[in-house]
């Protein structure tokens, strides 16, 4: 006990000294532990350890490089405040494999996953029932499916039978790739499972022809992408009928990626929403009552991340955007209601004239279309504008 208070006076006293030669001019080291930490390295105990846990969310994210890393690194941030929350990014390994995070890994409270990874593992038999686990804090932004080829491809049906990279295993990459090529009924035997920035190269070797990728642009894989002597391009995805369910038209431009689209230029593709994801703990649980810490200083903060230097992603979230399927996480919807922000994303007649000016122009979009269906297009479209505008039961784990 005697070396125990010896210690914390001497560390007290060498506080006290460090103070006083800064005040009076010294040189600081910006290079030293800050006092806070020595001390926890010094004198931390059981009740230490419990502090610094009880105010700590951890956010599963994805692979690096990719644009769900930057988005926890952004929360990070923004949010850390001391000892009141930290914001802990984990990288993940893609969507299906964080929704099994948020589900069974101690420790994991929230993640970003995409929304056609729930219809996925539901449809192939893995998993059921996943709404019913799953809420969602806010849905986040569309990501776009980005597929690098050669000249000669122009659309996904060149791409039958060949050999296509769908970045990783488990990962969201794959999920929407295989669904979209079923959907169109195009021959996906030959996907390959190789780590994005290791497929680019092997495209350029020709051991690949082509490079899927699906994230927000601009997707830095993407965006690093050196396009020696222009022989590769960024490959139009039609919004055909099949498509039309669960996805959603976007574009990209040469502003986008110039590397990959000529100046002045377009390319239309389709897009799929990213959920900021968390299990639904009952409300009476410790575990909710963080995910509810992290709810209010998140949106709370929320206009810092739609400034410099975060990434330009969040400018298209609305916080209040609608994810048909999903149950909201109470505390979210609650936060929502009492800043009178629900609701706010509906649509007027604007949004229905562009909509019709899309379709007009859309053949893909408009063939075959009936009124209902032409309806459940316009509901999609109403939170694709309310997201680009964006200016439970309990367990043991």
């Amino acid at each position: 006990m005697r070396r125990l208070v010896g210690a914390a006076l001497a560390a007290m006293m060498m506080i006290g000294c460090g103070t006083a030669a800064h005040a009076q001019g010294a040189e600081y080291d910006p290079g030293k532990v800050s006092d806070s930490l020595r001390s926890i390295f010094q004198f931390g105990s059981a009740d230490t350890k419990k502090a610094l846990n009880a105010n700590t969310v951890t956010c599963i994210t994805g692979t690096i490089g990719g644009t769900y890393v930057q988005f926890g690194a952004d929360l990070s941030s923004v949010l850390d405040d001391g000892n009141k929350l930290r914001i802990l990014p984990i990288v993940g390994r893609g969507s299906v494999q964080s929704i099994a995070d948020i589900l069974f890994l101690q420790g994991v409270d929230i993640g970003i996953v995409r929304a056609d990874s729930l219809d996925y593992l539901e449809r192939k038999g893995y998993a059921k029932d996943l709404r019913k686990q799953l809420t969602y804090v806010t849905k986040l932004y569309n990501e776009e499916m980005q597929v690098i080829a050669p000249l000669a491809v122009r659309n996904l049906h060149d791409l039958t039978g060949k050999r296509v990279s769908v970045d990783l295993p488990d990962g969201s990459t794959f999920v929407t790739a295989l669904a979209v090529f079923e959907r169109l009924g195009l021959d996906a035997t030959k996907f390959a499972y190789i780590e994005q920035r290791i497929a680019m190269e092997k495209l350029k070797k020709g051991e690949l022809d082509a490079v899927i990728v699906v994230g927000g642009k601009p997707y830095k894989s993407v965006t690093n992408f050196v396009n020696d002597g222009g022989r590769y391009h960024l490959v139009t995805v039609d919004y055909e009928r099949p498509l039309q369910g669960d996805y959603l038209p976007a574009t990209m431009t040469s502003k986008d990626y110039p590397n990959l689209i000529a100046e002045g230029d377009k390319v239309d593709t389709i897009a799929v929403p990213a959920v900021l994801a968390a299990y639904n703990w009952a409300p009476n649980t410790e575990r909710y009552r963080k995910l509810a810490l992290f709810v209010d200083a998140f949106f709370t903060k929320f206009p810092s991340l739609q400034r410099p230097p975060f990434h330009p992603k969040w400018k298209e979230v609305s916080l209040s955007a609608p994810l048909p399927g999903w149950q909201r996480l109470p505390a979210a919807k609650q936060w929502l209601e009492t800043h009178a922000m629900e609701g706010s994303a509906a649509a007027g007649g604007s949004s229905r004239d562009q909509f019709n000016d899309f379709m007009n122009k859309n053949a893909a979009a408009k063939t075959g279309q009936s009124d209902s269906d032409r309806e459940a297009l316009f509901r999609q479209f109403q939170a694709w504008e309310a997201e680009k505008s964006g200016a439970a039961r309990p367990r043991q784990r």
